[in-house]
């Protein structure tokens, strides 16, 4: 049976997300990498998360060849949560896919360290106010974007593989021990 509702989570919907952002000019003029690719040959994705300010720990199929779950993204919704408020969101599977990405090309086996999921509007205009390394208009606040760390990975290579997945964008904190990637266009800093 078709639901209507979770078309845009079917492999059709992420086809459609694709080509109305290229259409649009949302996505870099860069080709995804095959690590991309392969993420939607794949029978079945599977991420794991610890979420280092709340303690929760998750791992869960998030997605098969026929689309993504929904029970499982509505718990990786609530994991990525704005710690400051509890708020959620509904996070870019296109986030939780280059996650997926990275883990398989890395090798990990170790759970990604989340150390910022969504951030509510609220909390980023607090943090953006704070200091300068926080933009106004965060794909955080839009649940497009994450701050990583692998524990079994150095930063340094996980920067590399995250710049070589062409999804989005890759910040680099080694002084703060993160990562930050997200599904707006390509560009790195």
């Amino acid at each position: 049976m078709h639901d209507a509702g979770n078309d845009l989570l079917s492999r059709r919907g992420i086809l459609r997300l694709g080509a109305a952002a290229t259409a649009t000019g949302l996505i870099g003029a860069a080709v995804p990498s095959d690590a991309m690719a392969a993420v939607y040959k794949a029978k079945e994705r599977v991420v794991a998360m610890h979420n280092i300010n709340t303690g929760e720990m998750l791992e869960v199929v998030y997605a098969k060849a026929s689309g993504y779950n929904p029970a499982a993204m509505q718990k990786l919704n609530s994991l990525m949560r704005d710690r400051r408020n509890d708020e959620s969101t509904r996070m870019d599977p296109r986030l939780i896919d280059a996650m997926w990405a990275l883990s398989q090309k890395l090798g990990s086996k170790k759970p990604f360290q989340l150390i910022c999921g969504y951030r509510s509007p609220a909390s980023n205009a607090m943090r953006a106010a704070m200091s300068d390394g926080v933009a106004s208009n965060s794909y955080h606040t839009r649940g497009m974007a994450a701050d990583i760390a692998l524990p079994d990975v150095s930063l340094g290579r996980l920067r590399r593989a995250a710049m070589e997945l062409k999804v989005g964008g890759v910040g680099y904190y080694p002084r703060d021990g993160f990562v930050h990637i997200d599904v707006g266009p390509v560009r790195t800093w």
